[in-house]
């Protein structure tokens, strides 16, 4: 065999190599067959040193190149698109991690409301008995003020100046007062009525400054505890009407589930982007499997070029 077919039968050889890779890339029948049917033009000419080896040179030429060319052009496509997915999905699971984050806080949130109501619940059983006795105790219980301190910037709901200054604002006749609290009267007597039995409801907050909700267990009351001030007051919901009391641990649990399974439904999609070939292309790939399989082919291998031309034309297309 002299160089000039034994340079060609290399270069044919590789050629073949990558139409090979591409095929197990892609998992497309028509890539595979169209890899099978151009080692058996190979062999061909391998095998046959009487047939021209220049026409082995202008298949690949006019056809291999440019499916080759064509096809690495898709992959190249294909993964910048599985990129943007990928990025969507990194974004995805970044949310889901705070998310996750935020919930576990929400547990410890939600296990505290009824230590923090209790401590409440004690202090002003306390208070009851220090105005009551006219001593000089000190009513609350330690630590009292550590709950907010902890969980309000994430979990109380956000009110006014203007409406936190209307909840605060008290008829000074109205109230019992020593030198560490500040409680309505006809609160006080509703707390010994129901034996100091009341719950967490919320907190709220306008700048640094709190409040906590309770609510009474046995009937649908409130009082605010201010503890800026240890003022004890009614509250009536009605006052911050407006404000956004969204956000349950519920409705974020529900949300890492819908995210969790979008980034499911992305990364499915993300495997079929990858080795997407357009119908169209696959069509045309399907004709040209079709001509190089007839057994007349390489008789008409110089009219092959026409064809040829139609798989060139898609590398400067935007079909892709």
């Amino acid at each position: 065999m002299d160089e000039h077919a034994a340079s060609i039968l290399k270069d044919s050889d590789q050629m073949i190599s990558r139409l090979q890779l591409l095929s197990v890339f892609f998992q497309e029948e028509v890539v595979y067959k169209i890899f099978l049917r151009s080692q058996v033009i190979h062999q061909l000419f391998a095998d046959n040193p009487d047939l021209s080896i220049d026409k082995l040179e202008l298949f690949h030429l006019q056809f291999t190149a440019s499916v080759v060319e064509l096809l690495k052009k898709i992959k190249k496509n294909n993964e910048k698109n599985v990129m943007l997915i990928e990025d969507e999905i990194r974004l995805n699971r970044e949310v889901i991690e705070k998310l996750n984050e935020t919930l576990l806080n929400e547990h410890s949130f939600m296990a505290g409301q009824q230590r923090q109501a209790l401590k409440i619940n004690n202090s002003l059983r306390n208070l009851y008995e220090v105005l009551s006795d006219l001593t000089t105790d000190f009513p609350f219980i330690r630590n009292i003020t550590q709950f907010s301190a902890r969980f309000a910037k994430d979990f109380y709901h956000s009110i006014s100046s203007g409406q936190l200054a209307q909840l605060i604002d008290y008829d000074p006749v109205k109230v019992y007062a020593n030198q560490y609290a500040t409680i309505e009267r006809k609160l006080m007597g509703l707390l010994c009525k129901y034996d100091f039995k009341t719950e967490f409801a919320y907190g709220l907050k306008s700048g640094t400054l709190i409040i906590e909700v309770y609510r009474f267990l046995e009937t649908d009351q409130y009082f605010l505890y201010y503890p800026s001030r240890n003022l004890f007051l009614f509250y009536r919901p009605e006052e911050v009407e407006g404000t956004d009391f969204s956000g349950s641990p519920s409705e974020k649990a529900k949300l890492i589930q819908e995210m969790e399974y979008k980034n499911d439904k992305l990364q499915s999609h993300a495997a079929s982007v990858k080795t997407y070939i357009p119908a169209e292309i696959i069509s045309l790939l399907e004709e040209n499997y079709l001509k190089i399989s007839d057994i007349h082919f390489l008789n008409n291998l110089n009219n092959f070029d026409v064809q040829a031309n139609i798989l060139k034309t898609m590398l400067n297309t935007d079909m892709l």
